[in-house]
Formats: structure tokens, sequence, C-alpha cells
């Protein structure tokens, strides 16, 4: 089956988080709130994974996760390339460069496996609510999934991120502030959700439920946008 909006929301999830992850060295405090720059786009990024699992299913949702690790881990290439390649003499904001796009591996490392494992465990516990829910109260699998996923990404992030670097109560801080931060943003977005939700599976005149799919993250295939 052919969708005519779910290449859209793939390349708007995609896009979220390519920038988000740009964003992130920006580090900025709100109130109680210390955290960078990500935090504040990447709740997005689990909005359009609640979307896509809820509208079009888990397999489609897989897909669009794995599309979103190649685009990281090829961003985060490209920066590291270009910026080991050496500045023209008249080109003075090499360090600037470093400073902004620079990522060090170990950030890197933290934020794909910490990406994967919490927008797979948000997308698998959406598709198992809806089942179990038989597709009512939309709300508790946004906010659900969203509550373990965003638990399991943040913990990750920091753990390997920063353990070791910082001091554990600036540790624990972080932490706490970037999830609490993060799960009341997609706790606030729910009546959008629901809007986009509600549209496009008037659009699509879909409204998948994964009851025989096979949950396996790594069982991707380009299949999974025919079937």
């Amino acid at each position: 089956m052919r969708y005519r909006l779910f290449p859209f929301v793939m390349v708007a999830f995609v896009v979220v988080l390519l920038v988000s992850n740009t964003v992130a060295v920006k580090v900025t405090q709100l109130g109680p709130f210390y955290f960078d720059g990500a935090t504040v786009l990447f709740p997005l990024t689990y909005i359009f994974g609640d979307i896509l699992t809820e509208v079009y299913g888990f397999k489609r949702s897989r897909f669009v996760i794995w599309s979103g690790f190649i685009a990281c881990a090829f961003m985060a290439l490209a920066y590291s390339l270009i910026g080991v390649l050496p500045a023209a003499p008249d080109w003075d904001h090499q360090e600037a460069y470093r400073a902004i796009l620079g990522q060090t591996p170990r950030i890197v490392l933290a934020s794909l496996i910490a990406y994967f494992c919490g927008e797979f465990t948000n997308s698998f516990i959406l598709a198992k609510m809806k089942i179990l829910t038989a597709g009512r109260w939309l709300w508790t699998r946004t906010i659900g999934s969203t509550v373990v996923g965003q638990a399991v990404d943040t913990s990750i992030f920091v753990a390997i991120a920063f353990i070791g670097v910082i001091p554990w109560v600036a540790l624990v801080y972080m932490g706490i502030s970037n999830y609490v931060f993060k799960t009341l943003f997609e706790a606030a977005a729910t009546p959008a959700t629901y809007a986009a939700c509600c549209w496009l599976k008037r659009v699509e005149q879909e409204d998948y439920y994964d009851e025989k799919t096979n949950f396996n993250p790594f069982a991707v295939s380009i299949e999974d946008l025919e079937k």
C-alpha cells in the first residue's frame, strides 16, 4: 500500500533529529532545568515516532528509525572528516568549527546508542498498548511510551557521554532535568499529537494494528514500506 504523506512525515522526523543533534552543543538553563539545546527539539522526534507507529505501524516506524540512525551517523562522520581538513590560510574559524561541529566520538556513540534504544522502546510500547487498549485512549499510549522511552534514552546518553567526566551530583541533576523537561514537553503536545494522528488516519485511510508484527528492531527491510 502506498501512502501519500508517509514520505513527508519520515523526512520531518529525520530533519528534526539531525537539527537537534547539531544544536546539542548549546547549553542553556530555564528556571530549574539545565540542559543542552537538543533537549528543546529532540522530544519532537518522539512525537513523530508516536504518530508513525500509531498511524502506519511498527514496521514502517522501524524503517524510519533506522533511516534516522544512518543519517545521524553520516552527519557525525561528515563533520569529523571536514574538521580534520587543513584550514585555508585566510580562514581563521577552525577552532570555532571544532567547538560547534567537532563532536567527540564518545558523544556521538552515546547519542546513537541512546537514540536507537529509546526510539525502539517508545515505538514498541505504543504498538503493544494500542492492541491492549483496542485503539482507545491514545493519550495513554503517547505519554506512557514516552515516559519509558525517554527514561531509556536519557539514562543511556548521560551514562555513556558523561560518567567520569562530570561529578555524580551534576550527572544526576542533568539526567533528571533532561528527562523531566522532555517528558513534560511531549505531554503538553498531546493535543497536537491527537490532531495529527486523526488527520493522517483520515487522509491515509490507515489505522494500523501490529497484531502479527515481528518486533525485532534488526528485521528491517524495504518491503516494510510496501506491506
